[in-house]
């Protein structure tokens, strides 16, 4: 009892609960994943459209600072010169924000996936709090990212230092290179220089994603209170789906009674289970069971049936049968037909015999054509 009246959260969290969270806009992200993914992008989409991009840039300026005097004093042309030079780095200048957008949208949603919720952008109190913003500043969570923080500078510091040392000799050629080559040797040098600094990233990356993942399990995690609390929130308290299946199985046995009075028969076996049968010659089809009850009930369902001067007939095997193979409204089964229909014989020829009809009729066979199946 003192463990499940703990506060310690030792549960995982329920499906609702994540789904709750999830419309909270409450997910396992990754900054630094987001992050590395933008700057890989950026560094790959450089070494791809770089290229071009210098090409064009180049191009560009030389037609900017070679139009004629004529052009100079014509302002129609000036602005047709700044279009042309603008439309040659529209295109590679796509691309490149193409692709970094690709990167930084598949790195936000691969932990997580996508989440569009108002809530999390609603304003709260609790940010406005220096009390609050002072236990974030020095709460676990300001600590982890101090640790990644730290291991980032000395990340970038050792690979930095390490790309440094074994290009030292090649970036000292640089200046005996002539121009432009010099210069594109050392824009594709840098740029190879980021992309290993940006995959240098992935080593915080593969800490820190588990780890996110792991301390949003962590705050989602439930107490053994907080899952009963949920249960009884969501499906109702044990109580009062108690008190409403009494109340419905009350009212089912008030109407199935009260139906009684219209049955052909009842058949018992005769203390324990009875059975209350209707046949409508005229609608024609199977017979109907319209009550059914075992102790108690089987006994008021005769009770009922002696007020009304309704048939009860005593086969045992027969009213098992019935009771277990069938429910109130149900049509009885195929394979009770035989069975039952020698029992409404009697009794139709009974009746007919009370009113001076027919002679009385031979009583009913004590054992009845019941399958192996339906005895119980």
């Amino acid at each position: 009892m003192a463990e499940s009246d703990s506060g310690e959260k030792t549960e995982e969290p329920t499906a609702k609960k994540l789904t709750d969270a999830r419309k909270k806009g409450q997910i396992a992200r990754s900054k630094d994943l987001g992050t590395f993914f933008v700057l890989v992008g950026c560094a790959c989409a450089m070494l791809l459209m770089g290229g071009s991009l210098a090409a064009s840039i180049a191009q560009m300026m030389k037609r900017l600072f070679s139009f004629s005097r004529e052009e100079a004093m014509d302002v129609n042309a000036l602005f047709k010169i700044i279009d042309e030079g603008v439309t040659l780095i529209i295109a590679p200048m796509l691309w490149i924000f193409a692709i970094v957008a690709l990167a930084a949208f598949v790195g936000n949603i691969l932990l997580g996936g996508m989440s569009f919720s108002w809530a999390a952008t609603a304003p709260k109190a609790s940010k406005l709090s220096p009390l609050a913003g002072f236990k974030r500043m020095f709460g676990v969570q300001a600590f982890v990212e101090l640790i990644k923080s730290i291991l980032k500078f000395l990340v970038i510091f050792i690979v930095s230092y390490l790309l440094l040392s074994g290009l030292f000799e090649e970036i000292l050629g640089l200046s005996r290179e002539s121009i432009p080559n010099n210069f594109a040797h050392a824009t594709t040098m840098l740029l190879w220089m980021f992309l290993v600094l940006a995959l240098s990233i992935g080593i915080i990356v593969v800490i820190d994603a588990p780890y996110q993942v792991w301390n949003h399990a962590k705050q989602l995690r439930m107490t053994k209170q907080d899952i009963k609390d949920e249960h009884k929130n969501s499906e109702g308290s044990p109580e009062t789906k108690g008190r409403i299946k009494r109340a419905q199985y009350e009212i089912s046995q008030r109407r199935m009674m009260a139906e009684v009075p219209n049955s052909d028969v009842v058949i018992t076996n005769p203390t324990h289970y009875s059975v209350a049968l209707k046949y409508d010659a005229a609608v024609g089809g199977a017979p109907v069971v319209i009550a059914k009850g075992v102790d108690q009930m089987a006994i008021h369902i005769r009770t009922i049936a002696k007020e009304h001067n309704i048939e009860i007939i005593q086969s045992p095997a027969l009213a098992r049968s019935l009771y277990y193979t069938t429910e109130a409204g149900d049509d009885i089964p195929e394979e009770l037909f035989a069975a039952v229909a020698q029992v409404l014989a009697f009794i139709f020829q009974l009746n007919e015999h009370k009113k001076g009809k027919a002679k009385r009729p031979t009583a009913i066979p004590k054992t009845l054509p019941i399958p192996d199946d339906f005895k119980y």
